[in-house]
């Protein structure tokens, strides 16, 4: 009986999560969301947390009314998501809250000497150095929830990692895969949306489509695995069968093949280092029929050439570009940019935004650089009419 504290319980991840914790029989100590209320409502219900926190204080005063009936204690605001993860009831935290939203969370767990399965890849890419220094000076270990990086992980295990060559990070391509730079210029909300393999959630999703997501792996990758930029091997499977893989220096690659069903990287972050019955349906290699890989066009799908060179760059860079694709989707989901004025907002911010690139940074200097970020964003599409 593990007890889960999770963080993002509404969105994609977290529901899949709890889908899990069901099926091992977990307890969950805590349930945190942004401002879906209802849907809160229904899980705290359900699942009989001890607590449950808000981001949002102004859906508070609700979702304290729907559940006056019951015993869950109940916390709000940013604060209130960093007091649920550091609680002392909490074995293990799961962070898939959208966003740099989640890197006060991860530090509060890790100060707290919480394990951390990790969901939040913005945590990562806009504070790795510190997040991973906080994980040391705590002695606390981060388990990777994403696919690809769940599957790297396990690929090196049973290995030495000074006889790693590179990893080989896959991605399925998304749903313009193939279209041209030109193509793109019309691609609307609803065309981003249409993830041919995957179901996730909209910012993540338009991630995807224009690549950004695999560019913030990219850098995850290298804080997670201790890697250098030439260690990294991006390459597009269409398919999203094979995970990713690890080629070794005497020519192995090991490979972490399934289905594309977030509940077995979900799962094994929550069992590790044991494995269970997932209920997920296993993979048919003959029913896949081919696997195909081909090389990223970075010149189309810009973002993921804008990240490699922010993490090249280093210090705050990564959290720069974060920040600038975070509002650029936003504006693009409301309707107020185009598509590919995603890539020329990241652009703009890498080539203007003046970051500390050596050192070390403190959470407010992450912070500080994420809202200059998301500001010159804003300037230059009224500037532009992006």
């Amino acid at each position: 009986m593990k007890k889960i504290a999770l963080l993002g319980s509404t969105g994609s991840i977290g529901t899949q999560t709890l889908f899990s914790c069901k099926n091992l029989g977990y307890q969950v100590n805590v349930l945190a969301a942004n401002r879906n209320v209802s849907l809160l409502e229904r899980q705290a219900r359900e699942f009989t947390p001890r607590y449950v926190a808000i981001m949002d204080k102004n859906a508070y005063s609700d979702l304290k009314t729907r559940l006056a009936d019951t015993s869950v204690r109940l916390l709000a605001g940013a604060d209130g998501l960093c007091e649920a993860a550091a609680l002392d009831g909490n074995e293990l935290v799961c962070n898939a809250v959208t966003g740099i939203a989640g890197l006060r969370p991860t530090l509060a767990a890790l100060e707290a000497g919480k394990t951390l399965a990790l969901a939040n890849k913005e945590t990562l890419v806009a504070g790795g150095k510190l997040v991973l220094e906080t994980a040391a000076k705590n002695g606390v270990k981060i388990l990777p929830v994403d696919s690809e990086h769940s599957a790297i992980f396990q690929c090196l295990q049973g290995n030495e990692q000074k006889s790693l060559r590179k990893i080989i990070l896959t991605a399925s391509g998304g749903p313009f895969r193939g279209k041209t730079y030109a193509e793109l210029e019309g691609m609307t909300r609803m065309d981003a949306l249409r993830h041919p393999n995957w179901s996730m959630g909209a910012k993540i999703t338009v991630d995807s489509a224009t690549l950004m997501n695999k560019g913030l792996e990219f850098i995850e990758a290298m804080w997670l695995f201790d890697l250098a930029p030439e260690q990294i091997e991006v390459v597009v499977h269409p398919q999203s069968v094979l995970h990713s893989a690890v080629e070794y220096e005497d020519g192995s690659v090991i490979g972490q093949l399934g289905v594309p069903d977030m509940r077995i990287p979900i799962q094994y972050a929550l069992t590790y280092p044991h494995r269970a019955p997932s209920g997920v349906k296993p993979l048919s290699l003959t029913e896949c029929s081919s696997l195909t890989f081909e090389k990223p066009d970075i010149d189309t799908f810009v973002c993921l050439k804008y990240c490699i060179e922010a993490i090249r760059r280093g210090g705050l860079y990564p959290c720069a570009v974060n920040g600038a694709n975070e509002q650029a989707v936003a504006l693009f989901l409301e309707g107020k940019l185009g598509f590919n004025g995603i890539g020329r907002c990241v652009k703009h911010v890498l080539d203007n935004l003046k970051c500390e690139s050596q050192g070390a940074y403190t959470l407010e200097q992450v912070l500080e650089t994420d809202l200059a970020a998301r500001e010159q964003v804003l300037a230059y599409c009224r500037g532009n009419r992006e």
